[in-house]
């Protein structure tokens, strides 16, 4: 597999469909789709035309680039677009471009490859700036970045109000609301900021830095057990007001690292018995019409990986979690989708993957994520 680039414009019909269909049709015919630039307006360049939309996109791809050139020229001819016969610029539904393939340089007569004129248009270089700022230009022995930041071209272009959305997980737009959730030092919040951003949906986090209890239930679990819990659950319950406000005043979707019903996974070993149902009892109280999310992620990690992530992002107050604690949770989380059959849980085993640090382990994620909820 090798990573590509790809340099995509419209100036005709519905452009920001036809740049979608594009990007649809690469990573079902050529490669996954790994990210897309933002769109941007630009003047007709070369010619007197209608005003283009234009982005870039990297893929993985194990096709030849002669093989990727062809394929892109079928999707171009698909969509539309016609060759002139006179040699010049012209109108066109779409424009795809193979910009780099990896560290490959090739020169032939129907293929130049990193292409040759990339470096000398602003309305390339700097959608590709975003998505790849430190890729080395093979030939060039200067980096995306360095080649925007010297580019003379003076064309005025500008950010269009709408995106373009990686297929590799637009299947995730049917859920309005989803959280992920997991043993902690699992990755949830760095899994759930990343799905938001891909999706463009509003992100809640979990305001546990703001608790003031729990630096000292660590310190003192069975002092301030209860405190902490019922901190987190006046919290939580405002968190929820505030959610339903968002999904109903706007309709956007909304990613989420937990969900309401964590306290009380939580609270059933880390309450006496008498505390516990006591906070139950509150609990089905203040939030008797909790909805379930569209989507509940839940993490599978190892012990060993949850130390050693926990101890990287260095908080004083996690100090004293054990293997035993984390044992605890983690069941925790298996009695809950063991007890919850109607709920939509997908768990996502990511004992092997790094996807904080890797950015294909994030991919083979939402890989996972579509295949497991293609078979349910």
């Amino acid at each position: 597999m090798q990573k590509i680039y790809i340099a995509l414009g419209s100036n005709m019909g519905d452009r920001l469909a036809n740049l979608q269909e594009a990007v649809n049709r690469i990573h079902n015919e050529i490669g996954q789709v790994l990210q897309c630039s933002s769109v941007y307006e630009v003047p007709a360049v070369g010619f007197s035309g209608a005003i283009f939309l234009n982005a870039c996109l990297v893929a993985e791809s194990d096709k030849t680039p002669k093989a990727i050139l062809k394929a892109l020229q079928a999707i171009e001819n698909e969509m539309g677009r016609k060759q002139a016969a006179d040699g010049l610029y012209h109108d066109r539904p779409i424009d795809l471009d193979l910009i780099m393939v990896e560290d490959e340089v090739l020169h032939s007569d129907d293929l130049m490859v990193p292409h040759p004129r990339f470096q000398d248009r602003l309305f390339v270089l700097q959608p590709l700036c975003e998505i790849a700022p430190e890729k080395r230009v093979p030939n060039q022995n200067q980096t995306v970045a360095q080649l925007t930041k010297i580019c003379d071209d003076t064309t005025k272009i500008s950010t269009f109000s709408e995106g373009l959305q990686r297929p590799a997980i637009h299947f995730l737009r049917q859920f309005n609301r989803i959280c992920v959730e997991g043993t902690i030092g699992c990755g949830k919040t760095s899994l759930a900021k990343r799905i938001a951003e891909d999706l463009q949906a509003k992100l809640f986090l979990e305001r546990f830095a703001e608790n003031p209890f729990l630096p000292k239930f660590y310190d003192d679990a069975d002092r301030y057990a209860f405190p902490l819990e019922m901190s987190f659950l006046a919290d939580r319950f405002k968190q929820q007001r505030e959610l339903s406000e968002q999904l109903n005043l706007f309709g956007q979707g909304v990613v989420s690292d937990y969900e309401v019903h964590k306290s009380l996974i939580f609270t059933q070993f880390t309450l006496s018995s008498d505390e516990f149902a006591l906070y139950r009892t509150i609990f089905y109280n203040m939030m008797p019409d909790v909805q379930k999310p569209d989507l509940y992620i839940l993490l599978k990690q190892t012990t060993p990986r949850l130390l050693e992530n926990i101890k990287k992002r260095g908080r004083s107050y996690e100090r004293t979690i054990d293997a035993e604690y984390l044992d605890k949770v983690r069941q925790g989380y298996q009695d809950f989708k063991r007890s919850h059959p109607d709920w939509n849980i997908v768990e996502i085993d990511l004992s092997e993957l790094d996807f904080v640090t890797n950015d294909r382990d994030y991919h083979e994620v939402i890989n996972r994520l579509r295949i497991a909820l293609s078979t349910n």
